[in-house]
């Protein structure tokens, strides 16, 4: 089988990554091609022209200081600078000259392609709208600058321009060094403009006021906002980035935006953004498609540069310009808006020549046969080393679902250096096994295996959906158990059995997942309490109804509906497994799985966690070999304030019986009534002796 430049330089060491996986090492000439090219490229980006002397990543990444509309604040005066080598001309325009192209607004051609203009302190003023006029052979256009740092939508006109901002104003921070709690990691994904209930677009500040107490209260330590890069597409859901340095200004200024992370901070949360790396948007006007009337000068130029499934734009990482432009913009966002780190979107796309599109990885030889993008898998290594450099308590997690080794494994090992990789065939299994399973077929060994099926170096986020299993066209969980029957019998005391059922197995299948983490666990908003329906922004087909486009948070404040059922069930969780310390590193040892009872039995520390399956076996005195010593009850999902049954009398103490047969091994036999379709949760009280009795076989 061929392997990626395999014999280039000389090594020097084996990397931690292959010494940890001895089925790497037939690999081990690839892997340490590729952490050499990170090596080689830093060297380079570090001392070629114009940047020679620059001594580490960080003084590299400061493109947005350079590039953009600044305003200094010794002169007054305003500096304007622009990449675009292709251009003959460049002129600003906008409010101040009358959208009219003025020689007291032209830019001089400077050294490398840049373009640069000072003016004079009454030049231009904030709040004024601007563009760049570019001239090229055979061409011209209008065109927002690149590092614009606040882009806004004329609401007749719908056009969009930037606008004039004073970068010497800074924002009044109230917390400084905060560090993210990650032991372990529990994120509530979010998205600012779907946040509010009334039928239209939420802003920072409401988020900030209304929908960051309902997350502390639920206990989440950090949030994970979608669509914070300026998108012309509301529907993109943030994914088709025009703006890479302009916070939406749909939802409010930066300052707004400041406020909400440094309210964020004060209550203990951490903020991940969802950064977009791996595409852009194909405009024109708004975004870099052709910003100075080429094709490549941020993309690929050839057959590469449309993305086959996204309708979007392919970086070519294999620029040093492109480099300097997206490390550049990791940088802004950590140090500008103080976000704790980034949770990078669509890696795998970028990992692969074919974007991992119709391929299914089945062997280690798939992730070094030649196919992967080596300039790709470099800018993730540098953006990852450059992240932990600036803060070494940022979060980068990435969404890659090929399963690529060393994704989250540190650069230094011969890894790419993120911390966590999403656990994205977790959520694939769970609504396979909804649509496709009866509720009698639901094997506790496959649900086990597919929970903890992982690399031992790697951390993952585990979680049951996220924005994507909750789109229109999808369902999600709780609407595939439930369906219509939401719409009718959600009232406390209502008796449905396809609620009883859907509010059961919803508490199931959440614990388990968050049971089994080995790094953090996530949550899209509203899935916790089982939101309705599904999210569909707006757009020509449903009439630009935001009706579908928000959270109806009225339905969990309301204490005559059982949605409060499934929202106190999920705090419970969150309480059970932040209260415990570093509940992720704890080892997980199956204690007992039998498929046809659909039993599954684990612990954690002094943790047991118990589930039935079953949809009408119920068991008495059933046996599950646990280490000897007293057990309590301590979470239920058949408790009545979760909409349980009560059939589990939780005051009641277990005491394990010997088994002489088990004795070496230390494990007595735990003698539970485990309720159909119930998970409970016990915990060790002593070490009291075991009470003495007859063997036991089963």
């Amino acid at each position: 089988m061929k392997t990626e430049k395999a014999t280039r330089r000389p090594q020097i060491k084996q990397l931690a990554l292959i010494k940890n996986d001895p089925w790497l090492q037939p690999y081990s000439d690839a892997i340490q091609g590729r952490h050499q090219d990170a090596v080689d490229k830093e060297i380079d980006l570090l001392n070629g022209k114009p940047r020679k002397g620059v001594r580490s990543l960080s003084g590299f990444a400061n493109a947005h200081k350079y590039f953009g509309l600044h305003h200094d604040t010794h002169t007054g005066r305003w500096i304007f600078r622009e990449w675009a080598p292709n251009a003959t001309s460049l002129h600003l325009i906008g409010d101040f000259s009358d959208w009219r192209e003025s020689d007291m607004y032209a830019l001089s051609r400077l050294d490398n392609g840049v373009w640069e203009i000072n003016m004079p302190p009454q030049a231009v003023r904030p709040g004024q709208k601007y563009k760049m006029l570019v001239r090229w052979n055979h061409g011209s256009g209008e065109r927002i600058p690149a590092y614009a740092t606040r882009v806004v939508q004329d609401p007749v006109t719908k056009i969009f321009s930037a606008e004039v901002v004073d970068d010497t104003i800074a924002y009044d921070w109230k917390v400084e060094d905060f560090v993210p709690d990650t032991r372990p990691l529990l994120i509530y994904e979010c998205h600012i403009g779907m946040a509010q209930e009334s039928e239209s677009i939420g802003s920072y500040t409401e988020f900030r006021d209304l929908i960051l107490p309902r997350i502390a209260a639920d206990g989440y330590n950090a949030i994970q906002i979608m669509a914070i890069q300026e998108h012309p597409y509301y529907g993109s859901f943030g994914y088709h980035v025009s703006s890479f340095f302009a916070p939406s200004s749909r939802f409010g200024t930066a300052d707004e935006l400041r406020s909400l992370i440094d309210r964020a901070h004060q209550l203990g949360i951490a903020v991940i953004m969802d950064i977009v790396h791996s595409h852009a948007v194909k405009n024109e006007v708004e975004g870099l498609g052709k910003l100075d009337g080429s094709s490549d000068l941020y993309f690929y130029g050839d057959s590469r540069r449309e993305h086959p499934a996204w309708d979007s734009l392919c970086f070519d990482y294999g620029k040093n310009e492109v480099l300097h432009f997206l490390l550049s913009n990791c940088k802004y966002w950590l140090e500008e808006f103080r976000f704790d780190g980034f949770r990078f979107d669509g890696v795998t796309s970028m990992l692969y020549y074919n974007h991992g599109l119709g391929q299914a990885f089945g062997s280690y030889g798939d992730y070094y046969n030649g196919a992967q993008d080596t300039n790709a898998i470099t800018y993730l290594t540098l953006a990852n080393k450059l992240i932990h450099a600036i803060n070494p308590h940022a979060i980068t997690i990435a969404e890659e679902m090929s399963g690529m080794p060393g994704l989250a494994v540190p650069v230094a090992d011969g890894g790419i250096g993120f911390d966590y990789r999403m656990a994205m065939g977790i959520p694939d299994y769970w609504i396979k096994t909804l649509k496709e399973k009866k509720d009698e077929d639901w094997h506790p060994t496959s649900i086990f295996w597919e929970l903890t099926n992982r690399r031992s170096d790697e951390k993952t986020i585990s979680y049951v959906e996220s924005h994507d299993q909750a789109l229109v066209g999808d369902k999600t969980v709780i609407f595939r158990l439930i369906d219509s029957a939401m719409y009718w019998h959600m009232t406390k005391g209502d008796c449905d059995m396809t609620v009883a059922r859907g509010i059961a197995l919803h508490k199931m299948i959440r614990l388990v997942t968050l049971a089994t983490i080995n790094g953090g666990y996530l949550n899209f908003m509203g899935n916790e309490f089982g939101h309705p329906e599904w999210i569909d922004f707006p757009r020509e087909g449903n009439g630009w109804s935001h009706k579908y486009a928000r959270r109806q948070w009225s339905l969990v404040d309301r204490n005559d509906l059982q949605y409060q059922y499934l929202n106190d069930w999920d705090n419970e969780m969150i309480r059970l497994v932040s209260g415990t310390h570093n509940f992720q590193s704890l080892p997980i040892e199956k204690l007992w799985e039998k498929d046809d009872d659909q039993i599954l039995a684990f612990k954690r520390g002094d943790l047991v966690f118990v589930f039935n399956f079953s949809p009408y076996k119920s068991f008495s005195d059933y046996g599950i070999l646990a280490p000897g010593g007293e057990y309590k009850v301590i979470l239920s999902t058949d408790n009545h304030r979760f909409g349980g049954f009560d059939n589990i009398d939780e005051s009641v103490s277990h005491f394990t019986l010997r088994d002489p047969l088990y004795a070496p091994a230390g494990k007595e036999w735990l003698k539970l009534y485990i309720p159909a379709r119930s998970a409970f949760v016990l915990k060790k009280a002593g070490n009291r002796p075991a009470a003495k009795g007859k063997k036991i076989s089963r």
